[in-house]
């Protein structure tokens, strides 16, 4: 009988998954899922596919039972079935100290910090737990940092594993978790709230309405589970899973503490953030603790540090307010705005909250397009802080001579001149915008400012694109624009080389680009084992190496030999690639 567990990555934001257990093509359940333990009441197949005990042995030994059929090939008996060692686990504190006395290695894993600390096996290249246990998880989780350090470190090791972190999971807290990288839960503290005569809801514990017929009954608690979880599916599936995380972590200042040292660490990871999006996805920026996001970070150290203005575009900075409507000049202010400016010489720069800057040539990509933050009017001081800093950099940075702000936010320009244009007055304002005219007018004639072609400023327009998506934009040099808006075809000698693609808000590269991306090592590379016939995409069976910067949504030169025979299109992340099952990347061209 086999002992694998047939399992593929579903849907996966950052360390957040959901993976499908069983025959890939007719999966029969998918994670975040509950464990079943010793003395629970019997649960649903559906929500808790793994049945567990621990004896009562030192060192103990943990088991874990499959009540479905999930092992490969022919899933045709109710496995798998493992059992393990736990070693001695000694509290996190003595992290210094070695146990002596080792857990098992295997499919079933069990991990704790000092065996993190001191566990050479672990580093064992041949070592592919399909789940790992966080065995001293509700230690960890008392303690500043080390939860979620704790499974950062296991997640990038084992990325093809599941994790489950006993005795810490419940209704008001498996969305945060399942975001740090959780997989499975237990019912610990379900049942000891329901021996309190407590609920555990999705909003924390509370005593039974018992005017309403309430009870702390364990189907009571199972029912707040099923909720929990089916809410984290939802998020997870449409990608907004971090809009529920934020809510959920104000259940109690635990939670926040983690989330707020995760952000912390994901900021260090090469490649855990998207490059591209589905045009549905949005960035909520509804709470305070949403602003320490990392894409929110990465995108202010990215203008601040590498942005460049098009070329000869660095002479008069317009700074703008924001708007509701993405990409924003398809808003009604920002054409208002547009046709007083009359000119597209000027760099056109919108203020905002989260993200401090936005340049108007990187309007439609990732986060500036799909963010969404309640406006007030007033900007608090960090917001005035996190702007200002953006501005300063980008100042230094760039040859501005004048600076026209008809945004809201008062800001120091330095040695660089600084106009209101709108002097107390809304931005929408007639007087406002005659004004926001004639300053323009004025300097463009003090400054000597050509006026840019349109298609010079598209092409201007895909070079940042290309900066801020890909390792370059000299694949563009010679590069012709044609068609209508917003469908644009990049073409090299009457030949298709790209689309602009509006619904990835990023280019959709044809067979006639590979050699072109080669030549000017425009995007990140992957090499197929040698031998190998290519066909259909790209799964870690297939590859022999690959760049660590690879995000989800990149397009990935494919190599073999040596040689580009191909383009795929990345959906996960490379710290993941190389042992995680399921598709990796998309075939995308091939020669």
């Amino acid at each position: 009988m086999s002992q694998e567990l047939g399992r593929v990555v579903f849907s996966r934001d950052r360390y957040a998954r959901s993976w499908s257990l069983g025959d890939r093509s007719n999966p029969l359940v998918k994670t975040p899922i509950l464990v079943q333990l010793n003395g629970d009441p019997e649960l649903d197949e559906l929500l808790a596919p793994f049945k567990s005990f621990t004896d009562d042995k030192i060192p103990a030994t943990i088991s874990l039972e499959s009540k479905l059929n999930l092992s490969p090939p022919d899933f045709s008996q109710k496995a798998p079935n493992w059992q393990t060692s736990i070693g001695h686990v000694l509290p996190p504190s003595l992290e210094e100290a070695d146990a002596g006395e080792p857990a098992g290695i295997g499919p079933l894993l069990p991990i704790s910090w000092q065996r993190l600390s001191h566990d050479e096996s672990l580093l064992d290249p041949d070592l592919k737990p399909a789940i790992v246990v966080l065995v001293d998880a509700a230690q960890l989780a008392a303690q500043p940092e080390r939860l979620v350090k704790a499974i950062q470190v296991v997640k990038n090791k084992f990325p093809g594993s599941l994790l489950w972190a006993p005795g810490i999971g419940g209704p008001d807290n498996a969305a945060v978790l399942c975001w740090f990288g959780v997989d499975i839960f237990d019912l610990s503290r379900s049942r000891m709230c329901s021996s309190a005569g407590a609920i555990l809801t999705v909003n924390g514990p509370r005593m039974p309405v018992e005017s309403m017929g309430e009870s702390s009954d364990m189907s009571v608690q199972i029912e707040q589970w099923r909720q929990s979880l089916a809410s984290i599916k939802s998020h997870l599936s449409s990608g907004n899973l971090r809009s529920l995380v934020d809510k959920q972590s104000l259940n109690s200042p635990k939670l926040v503490e983690h989330l707020r040292f995760h952000d912390k660490i994901c900021t260090t990871q090469e490649g855990l953030l998207s490059s591209h999006v589905d045009k549905e996805k949005q960035l909520d920026c509804s709470s305070y603790s949403s602003l320490s996001d990392p894409v929110i970070g990465d995108w202010c150290n990215f203008i601040s540090n590498s942005y460049r203005a098009p070329s000869g575009l660095d002479k008069v900075l317009i700074l703008l307010p924001c708007s509701a409507r993405k990409p924003y000049r398809f808003s009604k202010s920002h054409g208002r705005f547009i046709r007083a400016i009359n000119n597209n010489s000027c760099h056109e720069v919108m203020v905002t909250s989260p993200l401090g800057l936005v340049p108007r040539d990187l309007e439609e990509v990732w986060p500036a397009s799909h963010y969404d933050i309640p406006v007030t009017g007033d900007w608090t001081s960090d917001e005035l802080l996190r702007t200002q800093n953006v501005l300063s950099s980008l100042l230094s940075r760039h040859e501005y001579k004048l600076v026209i702000n008809h945004s809201s936010m008062k800001l120091s320009t330095g040695d660089v001149e600084l106009i209101e244009t709108r002097n107390g007055q809304t931005a929408g304002n007639f007087d406002a915008l005659e004004n926001l005219s004639k300053v323009v007018k004025d300097a463009l004639v003090k400054y000597e400012v050509p006026n840019r072609r349109n298609n010079r400023a598209l092409m201007d327009t895909f070079a940042s694109v290309s900066r801020k998506q890909m390792k370059n934009d000299n694949w563009l040099e010679g590069i012709s624009i044609r068609g209508k808006p917003p469908f644009w075809r990049l073409e090299l000698d009457n030949k298709q080389i790209a689309l602009w693609s509006i619904d990835r808000r990023g280019f959709s590269f044809s067979k006639a680009a590979i050699m072109i991306l080669h030549e000017n090592k425009s995007l990140s590379k992957m090499e197929l084992k040698s031998g190998l016939k290519w066909k259909g995409d790209i799964f870690y069976s297939n590859i022999e190496s690959f760049d660590s910067d690879i995000k989800a949504g990149n397009d990935v030169i494919v190599y073999q030999d040596g040689l580009p025979v191909g383009l795929a299109r990345a959906v996960a992340p490379a710290w993941e690639w190389p042992i995680t099952g399921g598709r990796l990347a998309k075939s995308h061209q091939r020669l």
